[in-house]
């Protein structure tokens, strides 16, 4: 029985879909046989608006049409809080809801077996206390997410997170460094550390309470992977310990902040830890600290209540502070949440256009920067190619680049580069490559189109 993910959503689902993979592999009745029609979809679903989980009931139907003696199986943030809009769809045979995903494989036999009386496996996510370890790696990757945490303690008032993966908790770090020495085994030559809130982070050795800096200090000394990122950051999580530890080559010089706004009475109402001042602060210090750091940003705008002043005042603080791109989403009202009982709501025109000059605001600057990378020398990680035969890669800072007028590429995916950025497109916002150099740690010089 061949199966295929559909993964919606954030880089911790994307860990997971790599653990649903790995354990459906392991299983009889899951093997993989790209070349045929799936007749087992496992949707990983997304919950952190409204519209992610009305996302994930039209592929249900679109799938449901092209093949209706699939199996669909439905797991996920939204299986777990948006329980009832899957239970009730004719075209969903199984809600396995993230409190019951670790065990997605025996739920799926029992059920070809005849086993299962009941279509929903769902309990209270709040008493989950185990993570899945394991997973991370996509077929057809070369980079591998790690998650190191799940979870959430923060109860921010937009957000419905908390109640889709529960508390926070976190993998020791004796068992994570374990993991990434496995992972550069198998060749994998980038890892991105990822959870929920990262910040949040926590083992303890003994006495010692470790937290997000010490894991990464341990990490650098225990693994021999070259290239390491961090997902999301809040400002006040940007420690001078942090980013001394960026001074060691292995960490990319590459920052995603999760800031949601710029001034302070906003970040109140959305139960945000920390003020605009503290925003400008990290900001900054990731310029001043780390040179030529790509920093990309969440930001909210027509949050309830947001004044026109306030947005302007956030406006204003963006366009004077050091960052590379925005990830503007205008406020969607999640039902569960409390700011969905706020009152003093934005119309959505006026949300869309607030969003819209933000989006401005990033791609100038975006644009401005991306011509600053032509004539640099970058280490890039060759990635896969594309259906116009070029090839993918991205550089340590961030920047995706497409490769051209190289021979042997094939044999180079997975291995890091070194290329001068010759030219920048805004449409697809991509940097061109020239190979400049042999891949780093090979002997051999490699062809190239001198022209």
């Amino acid at each position: 029985m061949n199966y295929q993910v559909h993964t919606f959503g954030c880089k911790v689902n994307t860990y997971d879909t790599g653990l649903i993979q790995k354990n459906l592999s392991q299983h009889k009745i899951s093997s993989l046989e790209p070349k045929l029609d799936p007749r087992i979809h496992v949707l990983n679903t997304c919950a952190v608006t409204a519209e992610a989980t009305k996302e994930a009931v039209r592929l249900i139907r679109k799938l449901k049409i092209k093949d209706p003696f699939c199996t669909i199986v439905v797991t996920g943030c939204a299986a777990q809080v948006d329980t009832g809009a899957f239970a009730d769809l004719p075209g969903a045979d199984l809600v396995v809801a993230n409190s019951h995903k670790g065990l997605l494989p025996q739920i799926i036999e029992q059920y070809f077996k005849g086993e299962v009386k009941e279509k929903v496996f769902k309990s209270n996510i709040f008493r989950k206390d185990d993570l899945e370890m394991g997973g991370g790696e996509e077929r057809s990757h070369t980079r591998s997410f790690l998650k190191i945490q799940d979870g959430c303690n923060s109860f921010c008032t937009y957000c419905i997170i908390p109640f889709a993966r529960g508390k926070s908790r976190s993998i020791p770090v004796h068992d994570l460094i374990i993991r990434i020495n496995e992972l550069y085994e198998q060749g994998v030559r980038e890892v991105v550390l990822t959870g929920v809130h990262i910040g949040d982070y926590e083992d303890r050795v003994g006495d010692k309470k470790l937290k997000l800096e010490d894991l990464v200090e341990r990490i650098l000394m225990g693994t021999r992977i070259p290239r390491f990122r961090l997902s999301s950051l809040e400002p006040i999580e940007v420690t001078d310990r942090l980013l001394d530890l960026y001074q060691d080559s292995r960490m990319c010089p590459h920052f995603h902040m999760s800031i949601q706004s710029a001034n302070t009475e906003v970040l109140e109402g959305m139960k945000r830890n920390y003020n605009q001042a503290q925003v400008i602060e990290s900001l900054v210090k990731i310029s001043e600290r780390v040179s030529g750091a790509f920093v990309g940003m969440d930001v909210i705008v027509g949050f309830p209540s947001e004044s026109e002043a306030q947005f302007e005042d956030t406006y204003a603080v963006l366009a004077e502070t050091p960052w590379t791109r925005l990830h503007v989403f205008p406020y969607s009202e999640r039902p569960g949440t409390k700011a969905a009982l706020m009152t003093g709501a934005i119309h959505g025109s006026e949300r869309a256009r607030r969003g819209q000059k933000l989006r401005e605001l990033s791609l100038h600057r975006y644009q401005s920067q991306a011509l600053q990378q032509i004539g640099k020398i970058k280490d890039v990680l060759v990635l896969k190619a594309t259906a116009k035969g070029l090839t993918q890669g991205l550089s340590r800072d961030y920047w995706p680049v497409e490769i051209s007028g190289v021979n042997e590429l094939a044999s180079l995916a997975g291995q890091e580069i070194k290329l001068e950025i010759k030219n920048y497109f805004q449409n697809p916002q991509k940097l061109e490559g020239h190979l400049q150099a042999t891949p780093l740690g090979q002997g051999k010089v490699l062809t190239h189109d001198a022209n």
